[in-house]
């Protein structure tokens, strides 16, 4: 994870600071030093800590931070987050990167945790997906998983997932199972294959055919939900996907759905309000 940050955060302060923080260089001597608190002023799920002190570490090492929250805790409107001491040119340097990470990390987690909470007791459990932001997948998955819901799978090399295109290239979902299977063991792979399927006869013949691990019933209403849950019966795994939303998730997860992929954890995210201020 720390090999990842470090990574991350290198890009985007070189992204922010390019060739030099100006503003700060030219408007405050190199000798003041200062005080600085992270204040919420808006209320959510607390993420991105870890990032937010190895922004500080790149930034300035000297710079001290003393930390009140924790990732996953909540927090509320004037809640202090963290207080940082240190030169005032450095922390301004990194007050735009840091905040970014820890509003944006912070509105996933909040989000995903709207979620996971609307389910609880269901036994349903909460996926992601790969609808993230290029470049920042580590970060916002990271977020997902703070919030209490699970990563799916990574990116496209962790996991065998059979979906509508794959289906009508390869010419059938039988065929493209097939093909998924072979090329398993001529490649020595131990992968899972997920299959998705849009109706219910598309459901009897992926377990008519058999060889996958799950199958994923892509937009059906929870009414045809049920009906698939039971035709399956358990002989694989299930997760629905498509057209969930916060109104009808925990209605899909009482169908008896073992997963349930959500595309909005991840996209069309609102980032938490949070101001990075001089203290006097």
């Amino acid at each position: 994870m720390k090999n990842n940050f470090e990574t991350i955060v290198k890009q985007a302060l070189a992204e922010d600071i390019g060739s030099g923080d100006h503003s700060s260089l030219a408007s405050i001597d190199p000798t003041i030093q200062g005080e600085m608190k992270l204040l919420v002023k808006e209320p959510g799920i607390l993420c991105g800590i870890d990032l937010a002190k190895e922004v500080i570490r790149q930034v300035d090492p000297k710079i001290s931070m003393e930390t009140y929250f924790s990732d996953g805790d909540r927090i509320a409107v004037g809640d202090i987050v963290f207080r940082l001491k240190g030169a005032a040119r450095n922390m301004l340097t990194a007050e735009r990167t840091l905040l970014n990470f820890l509003q944006l990390m912070s509105g996933i987690a909040t989000n995903t945790r709207k979620y996971v909470d609307a389910i609880s007791g269901t036994g349903a459990i909460i996926l992601d997906t790969r609808k993230t932001t290029p470049g920042l997948r580590f970060v916002e998955k990271y977020a997902v998983s703070v919030g209490g819901a699970q990563n799916h799978r990574f990116g496209l090399f962790d996991m065998i997932m059979l979906k509508d295109n794959h289906i009508d290239f390869a010419g059938s979902i039988e065929k493209a199972i097939d093909k998924a299977k072979d090329y398993l063991k001529k490649n020595n792979l131990q992968l899972q294959i997920e299959v998705e399927t849009r109706s219910l006869e598309e459901v009897q013949r992926v377990l008519n055919h058999g060889g996958v691990d799950r199958i994923m019933l892509d937009n059906f209403t929870p009414e045809r939900m049920k009906e698939a849950i039971q035709l399956i019966n358990k002989r694989v795994e299930t997760e629905a996907s498509g057209g969930i939303t916060l109104k009808n998730v925990r209605e899909y997860a009482e169908t008896g759905v073992d997963f349930i992929s959500i595309g909005a954890l991840t996209h069309q995210i609102k980032s938490i309000d949070l101001s990075l201020k001089f203290i006097q």
